[in-house]
């Protein structure tokens, strides 16, 4: 069994308040918790699992102010909630007995497209739009289908939500940042249940990690609706292009 200095327990306590200022805000903050873990030297399925737990205090911060804003409607969003569950639950499942390779070679290129999405619309999400479905499509879709990814995969699912709240709902940018953190710590939950059943979750590191994350996403959902798209777009340009790079980097992209 690993064992951890309390200084480094100290450490990952920062980089995960860190990471959860910046996943509330634009998403992304995997990127930055992920090395962190397995930089410690936990075996991948370790990491991955006290990943998921410590994700769950930033995204249940952020969707706990968000709603005590009263910016989420969970009665008009029950459906997609629970197809973003169902989603999610059939990915994790998923994922144990498939090769996940093709979906990491194509991810590069999606969330590179989001940041250009973000970046060459200038208007988009300002202010919101007519909506293109109903609720109950989108659960059907966007929902169930970006809720399979977070349990099959799960980089970049925030700007995911984010990204089709604003084009097939027509929310403004802050207003979509909002649903689609309610939706990833749906997701995050149904993933951290397999991961649990599983026993691979470091707990002293998770739960210094979870408080960590709890207080940096409330921080950045405050920013959030405080800034809303000042804010919002820059950083989900900025993290869609480091996740690219990181994650093509990873892939041996660069020779």
């Amino acid at each position: 069994m690993i064992e951890l200095s309390v200084q480094l327990v100290v450490i990952l306590f920062f980089v995960a308040l860190i990471a959860g200022f910046i996943d509330a805000i634009a998403g992304g903050g995997g990127l930055i918790t992920i090395p962190a873990l397995l930089m410690t030297g936990m075996p991948p399925a370790l990491a991955l699992g006290t990943n998921k737990l410590q994700a769950c205090g930033g995204s249940f911060s952020a969707s706990l102010y968000f709603l005590r804003k009263r910016a989420v409607d969970l009665k008009t969003f029950f459906l997609i909630i629970l197809m973003t569950f169902i989603g999610a639950v059939l990915g994790t499942v998923l994922i144990q007995a498939v090769d996940a390779s093709i979906i990491k070679k194509i991810l590069p290129v999606l969330v590179l497209l989001i940041g250009l999405y973000f970046l060459f619309t200038p208007k988009l999400g300002d202010e919101d739009r007519h909506q293109r479905i109903s609720y109950a499509a989108f659960a059907f879709t966007a929902g169930l289908g970006i809720g399979f990814y977070d349990g099959f995969f799960g980089p970049g699912t925030g700007s995911l939500f984010s990204l089709a709240c604003v084009t097939l709902l027509g929310f403004n940018l802050a207003k979509a940042t909002a649903h689609a953190k309610v939706l990833n710590f749906t997701s995050n939950i149904a993933s951290l249940i397999f991961f649990l059943l599983g026993g691979q979750i470091m707990w002293t590191v998770g739960l210094a990690m979870m408080a960590g994350q709890f207080i940096g996403a409330n921080w950045g959902a405050k920013m959030v609706l405080s800034k809303g798209k000042a804010l919002i777009r820059p950083m989900v340009v900025v993290m869609s292009f480091i996740m690219t790079a990181k994650m093509a980097y990873d892939q041996g992209w660069f020779g």
